[in-house]
């Protein structure tokens, strides 16, 4: 099997297998198969849309030798994960159950390593129902929302898997969610996503499957606390969130999948003295645009109807010592409610695999400098929740703050939509945002957007839609680890976005691979 790279598909092409053998200056009838392997648009020219693909292919034996001289063929190697079977009496707890977690622990059980994974939220099947209840009526279960729950932050999330890191294991990551229900194009889009909808399949399929294994689950269970013994995890104390009962488990490998929203973990961790240091972080809001504006924008006239939803990564940087940025960009999607308690707003943003909502929204995000903070080291957890609690005060209840952005430039309050509808559930309270943001960051988006707008024509429309804040793109917050990826206090394992160490689903799901490969070896070097 060979990678044939750089071949260029027209959009309305029917006879790929014709232009592949045009590539290799082979006949048709030599090609015995092929398949995507990348997949990527070309929209320089707006006049001219097309493909760039990579495939799979396989030929005759009678052509090998000319095939393989050709400069843009490489023989394909896929990526097997090394396993063996081990066994082990010690009991290993792994806290949270998003893509770290669970690669964690489906990596481990790939071994033979039985393990136990802790989630504070509910199974995604009835947390879909806490998500719906935030959406329609405001109300925040504080243990099961679109923070916390099964299959993590990023479930409600669009199921983006971008990245910019090249490592062999994530194709493995990829066959993996295709494995338990995603639609076989991530393997080879250059952005590939899963779509909430469908991820939600995905990860109850994952779970089911690791039961199989032998992995046992307790949802609605908060890790409280943590004893040490010599400089070692010896045993954690669980929450029952349903009947307040507190257990004590003996605990021998202790892995912390948290995520970046579980702020009372960071507090646990710095009472028993473990080492936690800050890190850069962001804050800012999401713009919403028509999705047909975006399209028509990136693909042009002519294609745009052809095409899937148009994404962009914007970024600009300022003369005030600011950089202004997209993240998390979700084509035909919407905005949601992402807080994890009453009191506070959190915005984010999430598609469907459709991708074929009115708008089309990302994070707008702008770096915070270590003198927008407090100096200790939560002083970046208190910014959040400060700027949370001042979008929850003006209106009081989980309806987010929205201006438009000629009115953010007028200073102005905005009172009421016009040409571009919100999205965002449970509603929106008109209104300037400089009520609930911080004046550097007003500052960055109004010089900033304009200059997003000379890369994509009608960015800056003063009908665009700001809702904020979003607050929780990453954790202000790292755990450090050494080279064994423990913490100071032996057997914890830090591991993931709330660790520090990893940001979206795919480096989240890699973080966890990593993880659990030195989980396996503490336990046969011990």
């Amino acid at each position: 099997m060979y990678i044939v790279s750089n071949v260029k598909i027209e959009i309305n092409e029917n006879n790929i297998k014709e232009v592949i053998s045009k590539k290799l200056k082979v006949s048709s009838n030599d090609i015995i198969s092929f398949s995507y392997y990348k997949k990527a648009i070309d929209a320089r020219d707006k006049n001219h849309v097309f493909y760039i693909c990579h495939f799979l292919v396989d030929v005759k034996k009678n052509v090998i030798g000319k095939v393989s001289k050709n400069k843009d063929v490489k023989i394909y190697k896929p990526y097997i994960l090394e396993t063996s079977k081990i066994t082990t009496d010690k009991k290993i707890y792994i806290i949270g159950s998003g893509p770290s977690g669970l690669f964690t622990s489906y990596v481990l059980a790939l071994n033979g390593i039985k393990n136990i994974v802790i989630e504070r939220g509910s199974k995604v099947e009835k947390r879909i129902n806490d998500v719906n209840e935030i959406f329609t009526t405001g109300i925040i279960n504080p243990n099961s929302n679109l923070q916390f729950g099964e299959g993590g932050a990023g479930t409600f999330s669009d199921g983006k898997l971008t990245t910019n890191i090249n490592d062999e294991r994530i194709e493995f990551i990829k066959n993996t969610f295709i494995k338990f229900g995603a639609h076989e194009d991530i393997y080879y889009m250059s952005k590939p996503h899963i779509g909430s909808d469908v991820l939600v399949e995905v990860v109850k399929n994952m779970r089911e499957e690791l039961i199989k294994m032998g992995v046992e689950f307790h949802f609605d269970t908060t890790l409280v606390d943590f004893n040490i013994d010599e400089g070692k995890i010896s045993d954690i104390y669980l929450k029952n969130n349903e009947t307040g009962t507190i257990s004590n488990k003996k605990c021998d490998l202790l892995i912390l999948a948290t995520g970046h929203s579980a702020r009372d973990i960071y507090y646990m961790l710095d009472k028993h003295n473990i080492y936690l240091e800050k890190k850069p972080f962001s804050i800012g809001v999401r713009i919403e645009h028509k999705k047909e504006d975006i399209d028509k924008a990136q693909y042009g006239e002519k294609y745009y109807k052809y095409l899937p939803a148009a994404d962009y990564k914007l970024a600009v940087h300022l003369d005030n010592n600011r950089s202004l940025y997209s993240f998390c960009m979700c084509p035909g999607g919407v905005v949601v409610a992402s807080g994890s308690e009453d009191g506070y707003i959190v915005t984010n943003g999430m598609s469907y695999n459709a991708r074929n909502k009115e708008n089309s929204n990302s994070a707008l995000l702008v770096n915070v400098n270590e003198d927008d903070l407090e100096e200790d080291l939560f002083g970046g957890i208190r910014f959040q929740e400060k700027y949370e609690k001042l979008a929850y005060e003006i209106s009081m209840s989980n309806k987010a703050p929205c201006q438009l952005f000629g009115d953010l430039i007028n200073n102005v309050s905005s009172t009421n939509y016009k040409s571009i509808k919100p999205s965002y559930l449970p509603g929106v309270t008109f209104t300037n945002l400089r009520n609930c943001l911080p004046d550097f960051v007003i500052d960055t988006l109004i010089k900033g957007i304009p200059l997003m707008d000379k890369k994509i024509k009608g960015f800056a429309n003063p009908d665009a839609l700001l809702t904020a804040p979003e607050t929780r793109s990453s954790s202000p917050i790292r755990i450090v680890r050494d080279e064994s990826y423990q913490t100071n206090i032996k057997g914890i394992f830090p591991c993931g976005e709330g660790s520090g160490y990893s940001s979206g689903i795919t480096t989240s799901a890699l973080d966890g691979i990593r993880v659990a490969n030195k989980v396996i070896k503490d336990i046969l070097n011990n």
